[in-house]
């Protein structure tokens, strides 16, 4: 037998399964592992989580009090800055508790392939492969050097074209058309915007992680079930992989809707100015969170096929016989009708027929894409209420309601 078709250890005995973690690795893991800021990804989490944001957000509000922009002084003082409240004390801290989520939920995702038995021995050795693959990106320094390095023209971007006010702001005043950034304003561009800037893209890679994994797992030879209950022939225990990255979208949505609130407020704006942009986030996140499972979507549909194909091959040869046993003839074996097995093996066999006609492409459904979608929009729905007064709201969501 060639050497990639060799069964290796038993399941259990895989650490690369028991240790599989998007989250535990990478030079900034082994950072944080220095400063002691935690072993495991649920150790001192919310130290982390004051840590990282901390750093982001508590110099500013320091800076913006030296030079008197803290509640005034300038036409958008720091703390009527919504965007920047939400950025540092919201999304951050969630992009920082969502490692926590994904953390806890994939490793059980990778290991039901092996406890469903979907990958089969000859598999075995391939699927191993695949994981030491997914864990060694995981853990690249070069990855991350280049994340780092992604961060300056983005900063360059998100700083003139994206996050600018056209008011005098806490962090910069503008002069002749002109803006002039002052100490805090620095702070912010080089070192708060920077680290959202860094965790956002950190977990874009450890997406593209994950999705390389499931495309390598894809092309193994799988034991797919048509029959299978969850109409996914046995993968649908993977759209549960996307609900642990809800927390990442709810950031996203966080971080869109501070910045539509700043325009809001600040300069006059409406809420349906923004539709294009909210569309393109929960379009893009969709995107984002979704494709990787669609890779699975040619062996589902093979399993199918080979369902019905088979199946149906059983189906009328059973019938046959039950036709000729109670149709055909008198003799039954001195069997009654009522309570036969027969009738109940025919019903089983009608549903697992059935099972198989409705099996579906994607492993994912209508209800996980309303989840997310939920997840993306959530914190943007408060900024209803610069459209609907409030008693308003109230009372259209009763009269929906009841």
């Amino acid at each position: 037998m060639p050497q990639d078709e060799e069964p290796v250890a038993a399941p259990e005995a895989l650490s690369e399964v028991r240790d599989f973690s998007l989250v535990l690795g990478g030079p900034l893991y082994q950072l944080l592992r220095r400063a002691r800021l935690g072993e495991h990804v649920d150790d001192h989490l919310l130290r982390r989580v004051l840590v990282i944001s901390g750093l982001a957000w508590l110099p500013l509000l320091v800076l913006a009090w030296i030079e008197g922009t803290l509640f005034g002084g300038v036409a958008i003082p720091f703390l009527a800055d919504i965007e920047t409240q939400v950025r540092f004390l919201v999304a951050v801290p969630l992009l920082v508790l969502a490692e926590l989520v994904v953390h806890l939920r994939m490793r059980g995702v990778v290991t039901q392939f092996l406890e469903r038995r979907l990958v089969p021995p000859t598999s075995i050795a391939r699927f191993h492969r695949a994981l030491q693959s997914a864990m060694a990106l995981r853990n690249s320094t070069c990855a991350e050097i280049l994340l780092l390095l992604a961060i300056f023209p983005v900063a360059i971007f998100v700083r003139g074209d994206v996050l600018a006010l056209e008011a005098s702001t806490w962090y910069a005043t503008v002069n002749d058309g002109a803006g002039h950034t002052n100490l805090a304003g620095t702070w912010y561009w080089v070192v708060s915007n920077p680290v959202l800037q860094f965790l956002a893209l950190r977990w874009y890679f450890r997406i593209f992680v994950w999705a390389r994994f499931l495309w390598q797992v894809s092309r193994l030879e799988l034991a797919l079930v048509p029959a299978h209950p969850d109409r996914n022939a046995g993968l649908g225990f993977l759209g549960a992989s996307a609900f642990a990255i809800a927390p990442l979208l709810t950031a996203h949505g966080a971080a869109i809707s501070g910045y539509i609130a700043n325009r809001i407020l600040h300069e006059g704006a409406k809420l349906p100015e923004f539709q294009l942009e909210i569309l393109l986030l929960v379009a893009g996140l969709m995107l984002i969170v979704l494709a990787p499972l669609c890779v699975f979507a040619p062996k589902i549909l093979a399993a199918k096929r080979r369902g019905l194909r088979e199946y149906g091959l059983l189906a009328t040869d059973y019938l046959r016989d039950f036709e000729r046993r109670w149709l055909r003839t008198q003799d039954h074996d001195g069997e009654p009708m009522l309570g036969s097995g027969d009738m109940q093996s025919l019903a089983d066999l009608g549903n697992s027929y059935s099972v198989i006609r409705e099996t579906r492409a994607l492993p994912f459904g209508r209800d996980t894409i309303l989840v997310l979608v939920f997840a993306t929009v959530a914190p943007i729905a408060p900024l209803l209420l610069t459209m609907i007064p409030f008693e308003e709201l109230l009372t259209r969501l009763f009269s929906a309601i009841f």
